[in-house]
């Protein structure tokens, strides 16, 4: 890989195929916006604020360097006319014009950035803009006073929060895999996303050589101190897969990032294979019932909830091996429905592609219902528990 760091990841499980570097915290550029755009569709889930929203653009966002869309203090615009300008053009101006309707300020803003990112497990990452541009770069007048140094993320945590994105809001795919967008009527052009990658450019003349099939998101990011950076993800036969690399040589001209991200892919793609290696609805063998009190019957039969699915190299296997199973309550007491949590079943494995010991806590329930037992089974139940207790402490005398 010729880039500083980089990490390709399983979007269904998080599982990591490869990485490089991956836990070295570097300046992530605009691809720090992932952030903004994640709390921004969380604001408008939540009803904070509404796709449809008008808002005025403000002193800050006016005074934005960079890529931008050129907007003037005093203009309106949408919410959702911003968010593609972030999405898709990488607009500097309109990430801090959302940045500010969702926290009054971008300082603010900045406050629920890193909180969230601490809320997320993102433990190589501080963020003190919602662009990621050096603080050098920002207006003056709105540099953070509360937050020091400058905006870092490794390329674990940049692919984390793509897994966040994805399984908490994916429709952002929609926008983020826009080939271009007129933000103004009278634009004579429109914005050209910078993700080169995206598979709907296999058509196009200029950008085909960068195409991958299946590319429909996330974010690029440059600066000088930066680099080129990317977090890119692809969906092919159903497994969709997150890399990320950063510090990637070269200019923004050039697409070398862009590159460097399909050897990702293709090692993920061309070198791995979904293996189920434990069944869902499967008996754990001699943990196939667990005891119950109070029940038609003294035990339940119990089966795994869900599978464990892995990306493994073709050709690799993987082998869970039983560590330990807990009931949900101690005892468990009639009546118990049908489909109901009863335990866990505590697994480890060895990851086929890290080789680092994993363990994972799979649901046990009941696959059959027990009833509650009535209280004459009850009584006769305990009148022959006590004579067989009776009769064997007898016996123990001899």
């Amino acid at each position: 890989m010729d880039a500083q760091s980089a990490i390709l990841m399983d979007a269904g499980t998080g599982q990591i195929l490869y990485q490089l570097n991956a836990d070295e915290a570097r300046p992530p550029a605009s691809m720090s916006k992932m952030m903004t755009e994640y709390l921004v569709s969380m604001a408008v889930k939540q009803g904070k604020l509404s796709w449809d929203d008008t808002v005025t653009v403000g002193e800050n966002a006016a005074k934005q360097i960079g890529s931008r869309i050129l907007l003037a203090q005093g203009d309106q615009h949408t919410i959702r006319e911003l968010y593609i300008a972030l999405a898709v053009y990488s607009a500097n101006d309109a990430t801090v014009q959302l940045a500010e309707e969702v926290s009054g300020s971008e300082e603010a803003f900045v406050k629920l950035m890193n909180d969230t990112a601490v809320e997320m497990g993102l433990t190589q990452t501080h963020f003190i803009n919602s662009t990621g541009l050096d603080r050098a770069d920002m207006p003056e007048k709105f540099r953070p006073t509360s937050v020091e140094g400058e905006t870092t993320m490794s390329a674990k945590d940049a692919a984390t929060l793509a897994y966040r994105i994805i399984h908490d809001d994916p429709e952002f795919l929609e926008t983020s895999k826009l080939q271009e967008y007129k933000f103004r009527p009278r634009d004579k052009t429109p914005m050209k996303n910078w993700n080169w990658m995206l598979g709907s450019n296999k058509d196009n003349p200029t950008l085909r050589k960068f195409a991958y099939e299946g590319v429909d998101g996330l974010k690029t990011g440059h600066t000088s101190r930066a680099g080129n950076n990317f977090t890119g993800t692809a969906l092919r036969n159903g497994t969709r897969l997150i890399a990320v690399v950063m510090g990637v040589p070269g200019t923004t001209e050039d697409g070398k990032r862009f590159l460097e991200t399909a050897k990702l892919f293709d090692y993920g793609f061309k070198g791995f294979e979904k293996k189920t290696i434990l069944e869902a609805k499967a008996a754990v063998p001699e943990h196939e019932t667990l005891k119950v009190k109070k029940g038609k019957s003294k035990t339940v039969p119990v089966v795994t909830a869900t599978d464990i699915t892995l990306m493994v190299p073709k050709g690799a296997t993987a082998e869970p091996v039983l560590q330990e199973v807990r009931q949900a309550q101690d005892p468990l007491v009639a009546p118990i429905e049908q489909g109901a949590k009863v335990g866990m079943a505590i697994y480890k494995y060895k990851d086929p592609s890290t080789q680092e010991e994993k363990t994972v806590e799979i649901d046990l329930i009941a696959s059959e219902e027990v009833g509650k037992a009535g209280w004459w089974t009850l009584l006769f139940r305990g009148i022959g528990d006590f004579f067989s207790g009776l009769f064997k402490g007898i016996v123990d005398l001899f």
